[in-house]
Parts: C-alpha cells; structure tokens; sequence
C-alpha cells in the first residue's frame, strides 16, 4: 500500500500546522519494539540474491515508511508490483522484494527483531 502525501486527507489546517492523517495503515499489533530506519539505495539495486534462504527467498518483515527521494517497486510473492517515490507513505507487507529504480532515500519502520533478523542475513549474504 502506498499513498501520496497530496492524497492524505487534511485533519487540521491552522496557521503554523496542517495535520493529515491516512487511518488503517497497516497493523502493529504484537509485533514488539520497532526499529527506526534511515537507508540510502542506489540505482539498480536488487535484494533477490540478498533473500536467498529466507522464507519463500522474501523479506518475511513488514515495513512502514516514508521516501524522501528516488522510486523503488516492491514484488510479492505472486509477482504483484507496486512503485513508491518521493513524498509516497508506503506499507510494505511481509513477503516482498526490493527493486531500486532510481537513487532513493526512505526512512523506515519495522519490527525490531524481524528486520534485524533479515539485515543480519543480508549481511552473511554480502561476504560469502
């Protein structure tokens, strides 16, 4: 799910504040501490070969965030696509891939121990 700030509906709109709100963005709940993401991804990168082992070769982790910058395209598991680009709120379900269209920057929430679980992957990936 992806939703364009533009597109939020606008809940207060007072002099020095406007708050939008977008309701049912996803579910938290018994996920446990959440971990707050900065990631910097360049053109061309690809987390298949990053996901091999996991379950279903997929990130099993759900993601809320926010791109700053650049559009990346999420593929799940039966091959459904979706772009996300700058000032886009997205919510990522578990059981995706990552593809990064153009040089991006997002700014991530996650449960704690699930995505610490995948970079940790990512990582043993990275040096063998």
């Amino acid at each position: 799910m992806r939703i364009n700030k533009k597109d939020i509906d606008v809940k207060m709109d007072i002099p020095g504040a406007v708050i939008r709100q977008q309701t049912e963005f996803g579910n938290a709940t018994g996920l446990g501490k959440i971990s707050g993401e900065y990631f910097s991804l360049s053109e061309g990168v690809d987390t298949t070969p990053l996901f091999q082992g996991l379950d279903g070769d997929l990130c099993q982790c759900p993601h809320w965030g926010f791109v700053l910058s650049g559009q990346l395209t999420t593929i799940d598991a039966n091959g459904s696509e979706e772009t996300v680009k700058a000032n886009d709120l997205f919510y990522w379900p578990p059981g995706h891939n990552v593809k990064v269209n153009a040089d991006a920057e997002i700014i991530m929430f996650s449960p704690q121990k699930e995505h610490s679980l995948v970079i940790n992957h990512m990582i043993e990936k990275v040096k063998s």
